[in-house]
């Protein structure tokens, strides 16, 4: 078939591992009549959706969507059966329009979901969705911050193209302790941000300072008295990794003009609000969605990512590290909002 990529000679694959033309390993759900079967399988290269790229991964790392994809009955996996993983790191084995051996990011689009994705050896993708390795970031560092560090990327830049600024008051962050919420407060206090992060685990006040949190609240803290149409005026804008009624009481509590960036949904999906703090504080609701992000953005925002964290910072932000036989615990956790920071999944392990 015309643009099917040709593998290169062993002395040409980084990595080592299995070469493409054998069997590899991978992670695979599928909805059965009784449920849905997931586990370890063993894959053919045919086995692979068509693509440019054939990219063997190095790391994947665990993201909320990917346990959403191993629940019954759930609406986000559009194909079956399906190799999970939003995300993945790795190195070009070969391609159009790309050398081997040029290590790459992938994250976004249909990638585990509706294409296989990152809890594999080895994956295949169109040409439009690979972004390059920055310069100066080692995978497993680009693995770690991953959709999550994009998330929190892309809602920073929404906030500020609404007008924040630092200096002009305290910005929250809520689940804080999750993938997303730790990036956004690293990210937040490098970029000179007062950070309050919200979490509910009281444990994990220690490593939200660590990562440059001003101060560290709970989730009663948040509360509104029910009886006031609004809260007082406490925030200059937020980062939302929850939804549900956490993001009705952030509304409920931002300055007047500000906004709150949402990209989560652990706290339920429903949104229970009135038009009060729209029409009366002049707030805005910012959606921030990484799936369909522009290629030349996403590869502009992995640019300035790179230089984003310290090391050892995005090294303390990492939960656990697992190979494929781990998942199925690993995306359990994750569903049941029990990680802090981020788990990497490395399918060769």
């Amino acid at each position: 078939m015309p643009g099917d990529p040709v593998p290169v000679p062993p002395s040409e694959v980084p990595g080592g591992g299995p070469l493409p033309g054998v069997p590899f390993a991978a992670y695979v759900v599928e909805s059965t009549p009784n449920g849905l079967d997931q586990g370890v399988r063993t894959l053919e290269p045919d086995d692979l959706p068509e693509g440019d790229v054939l990219i063997r991964v190095e790391w994947s790392a665990v993201n909320f969507k990917d346990g959403m994809v191993g629940r019954p009955g759930n609406r986000v996996a559009r194909i079956s059966p399906l190799v999970p993983g939003v995300d993945l790191v790795g190195t070009v084995v070969a391609a159009d329009g790309f050398d081997a051996g040029t290590p790459v990011i992938v994250h976004g689009y249909d990638l585990g979901v509706a294409h296989h994705g990152g809890f594999a050896e080895f994956a295949r993708v169109p040409a439009g969705w690979v972004v390059p390795l920055p310069g100066g970031l080692s995978p497993r560092r680009a693995a770690t911050i991953g959709t999550a560090g994009f998330t929190a990327a892309l809602s920073l830049h929404r906030l500020e193209h609404h007008g924040l600024r630092p200096g002009t008051g305290p910005v929250l962050v809520t689940g804080a302790s999750g993938g997303v919420g730790s990036m956004a407060v690293a990210l937040l206090a490098a970029r000179g941000y007062e950070v309050v992060a919200s979490t509910g685990k009281e444990g994990e006040h220690p490593y939200l300072q660590g990562l440059g949190a001003a101060s560290v609240i709970g989730r009663a803290d948040l509360e509104v008295d029910p009886g006031r149409t609004l809260g007082r005026e406490r925030w200059a804008g937020a980062v939302d990794c929850v939804g549900g009624g956490t993001l009705a009481q952030v509304l409920r509590t931002l300055h007047y003009g500000a906004a709150v960036a949402a990209s989560g949904l652990t706290g339920g999906p429903e949104l229970e609000t009135t038009v009060y703090p729209f029409i009366v504080r002049d707030v805005a609701l910012l959606g921030v969605d990484t799936v369909r992000t522009p290629i030349d953005e996403r590869r502009a925002v992995w640019d300035e990512l790179a230089g984003a964290y310290p090391s050892s910072q995005l090294d303390d932000m990492v939960d656990s590290e697992i190979g494929l036989d781990g998942l199925p615990e690993a995306l359990a956790t994750i569903s049941a909002g029990g990680v802090r920071g981020r788990m990497l999944v490395h399918p060769g392990r």
